[in-house]
């Protein structure tokens, strides 16, 4: 793609999340299970549709919450960001040698040190460190200077690919209404920084918002232009945009029931759950079922299917309980078939991958021709019911000797972050 007047690689804001700001903590329990299955999911993407395409999804704030959700982590809350993206420079970082993707940067002060893991990254692969860094650099300000939308930025992650193609997720808080705003960017859909960049912003509505990359504010920016003598020209446009509710609890009208549905007759039906079955390991029990049913779905579903992340929460549960605890076991046995069929495709045997995708094909056929409706509630009890036989667990069950020193608040971070951006 060629580059714009100004040098910079073409790139659009994506997306916009806005989510109700909590406290807490990941056990260690769960942020090794998230590491090991985010990975596992973001390497079965670029095996099926490589690294532009796993790019393309982190963008999408949609897909990027239901693959935090199907991960165990709290279906809607801010914390949901730190710890997907962490758990992907954990995962990802040293495989980039295979998987080709790395991540830079976080929350806190590691937001900070963008630009320098940039660098350094760029003399292992001989793309241009300079540009990159004032890249992240650029992102980080449209969002913290030039959309005045009361959010100050606390975390900023840049992942990229040898190639030089990246996305960028970054989150402020506002520390009045108690909500963060996620951004999302990414290099192929973003044509120009100061003019309509983001594929999306999402968020409840705040009053009136100043956003001077509104392709609107063509007039204003030009009278900013007289006086700052920057490069200001227009920014943002089309986007995608979610907004969380602030009740923790899921409830039936955060889901499309009619797509539970399906995955609940795959997993539990006899006929259908013999059959599912066989496309993976032969014999595999319902529950594991329902979960594999789910991830494939973040694998293969198309953009359209992410409209609720909520229901991605029925493959492991939620840290706080919600919608169920996290099925430890269930958590191990999906892992387990996912590295296994990894392993095999890298040594050519692309069966069991196969298998992911067409269990992901008979979902939705039983959707479409079924047409399936999901008792929410019933689904909801039985899953607290059978909760202790699969190792069900929360935050809250830790003793106290299992818990990490007290977390930095999302505030202190904040405090000592935005004015650095």
């Amino acid at each position: 793609m060629a580059n714009n007047k100004y040098g910079y690689r073409p790139l659009r804001r994506s997306g916009i999340a806005d989510l109700p700001l909590h406290g807490g903590r990941v056990p260690k329990w769960l942020a090794n299970r998230m590491t090991a299955l985010g990975t596992a999911i973001a390497e079965q993407v670029i095996l099926n549709y490589g690294q532009s395409e796993f790019l393309t999804r982190l963008s999408d704030p949609f897909w990027f919450q239901s693959y935090g959700a199907v991960m165990g982590m709290d279906w809607h809350s801010s914390g949901i960001t730190t710890s997907v993206l962490g758990a992907l420079k954990r995962g990802l970082n040293p495989r980039f040698s295979d998987l080709g993707l790395m991540v830079c940067g976080g929350r806190g002060r590691h937001s900070i040190r963008t630009p320098d893991e940039l660098r350094a990254f760029s003399m292992k692969t001989g793309l241009d460190g300079d540009t990159l860094a004032r890249t992240s650099r650029l992102t980080a300000r449209v969002d913290n200077n030039a959309i005045a939308d009361g959010f100050q930025l606390y975390l900023h992650s840049f992942v990229v690919t040898r190639s030089g193609e990246w996305a960028v997720v970054q989150q402020g808080m506002n520390t009045q209404n108690r909500l963060a705003r996620r951004y999302h960017w990414h290099s192929a859909t973003v044509r120009d920084f100061v003019s309509d960049p983001h594929t999306a912003i999402v968020g409840e509505p705040q009053g009136e918002i100043r956003n001077l990359v509104d392709a609107r504010s063509e007039r204003a920016r030009d009278a900013l232009l007289v006086i700052a003598k920057s490069p200001f020209e227009k920014v943002l446009g089309d986007a995608r945009k979610l907004s969380m509710p602030m009740h923790h609890d899921v409830r039936a009208t955060d889901v499309d029931l009619e797509r539970l549905g399906a995955v609940l007759a795959v997993a539990h039906e006899k006929d259908l759950r013999d059959f599912a079955s066989l496309l993976l390991v032969e014999g595999l029990g319902p529950r594991t079922l329902q979960s594999l049913a789910l991830i494939a779905e973040v694998v293969h579903g198309a953009p359209s299917r992410f409209s609720d992340p909520a229901r991605f929460s029925f493959a492991h549960g939620g840290k706080d309980g919600h919608p169920f605890p996290v099925p430890l076991k269930v958590y191990d046995d999906s892992l387990a078939i996912l590295r296994r069929s990894l392993e095999a495709a890298r040594l050519g045997h692309t069966e069991k991958l196969e298998g992911f995708r067409r269990l992901d094909q008979l979902t939705r056929n039983v959707e479409a021709n079924r047409q399936p409706f999901a008792d929410f509630d019933t689904a909801v009890a039985h899953e607290r019911a059978i909760s202790a036989s699969i190792g069900g667990r929360t935050v809250l069950d830790d003793k106290p000797q299992d818990k990490q020193s007290a977390p930095t608040s999302q505030l202190n971070l904040y405090l000592k972050t935005s004015r650095r951006f």
